[in-house]
This record gives C-alpha cells, sequence and structure tokens, in this order.
C-alpha cells in the first residue's frame, strides 16, 4: 500500500513519467515539462521519488533509477488503458 500512498500524491506519478520520457532534467526543465507544478510540490515530490529509489541525481539534474524505469514500465499500460477509457466516455456524452 505504501506505493500506493506515493503515487496518489499530487505529481508523484507525472514526475516520475516525466522523467522517464525526457530525462535526464535539471529542475527548471522538469518544472517546465509539469507545466503547473510548483517548485515547493516539485522539491517534495523529487525527495519523495528518491527516499523511494525511483528518482536519483545524475550530472544533468535528475533522472529515474532502474527501479524508477521498472516501475514506468508497470505503468505505461495504465496510461494506454486511461486514453481508451477517455475514448469511451466522450462516446457516451
Amino acid at each position: 500500500m505504501a506505493l500506493f500512498d506515493l503515487l496518489g500524491r499530487h505529481w508523484a506519478m507525472g514526475v516520475l513519467w516525466t522523467l522517464c520520457e525526457v530525462s535526464p532534467c535539471t529542475f527548471r526543465r522538469l518544472q517546465e515539462e509539469c507545466e503547473t507544478i510548483s517548485p515547493a510540490a516539485l522539491n517534495t515530490r523529487l525527495k519523495e521519488l528518491q527516499t523511494a529509489g525511483f528518482v536519483h541525481r545524475v550530472a544533468d539534474g535528475y533522472a529515474p533509477t532502474d527501479l524508477g524505469r521498472c516501475l514506468y514500465d508497470h505503468l505505461r499500460p495504465l496510461g494506454d488503458f486511461s486514453k481508451e477509457w477517455a475514448k469511451h466516455l466522450n462516446t457516451q456524452e
């Protein structure tokens, strides 16, 4: 349940997802990629994701660890499903 608690926090999954798709990222670039995230929220999520072992510091900023990439690989099918679900919801309107 600790994993779901972490990923359910505002922006946690988005930060990990972004780092897996556009890494490495400096703090500023990551904030730009996440668009509406505040610096305080981004800093908090990065610390939490680092503590959990999903993100680490690299020479060019932040990047996912191997464990973070593995988690992302498990989450990608949910991203695909969410797109299908969105289409389903749009056809019901």
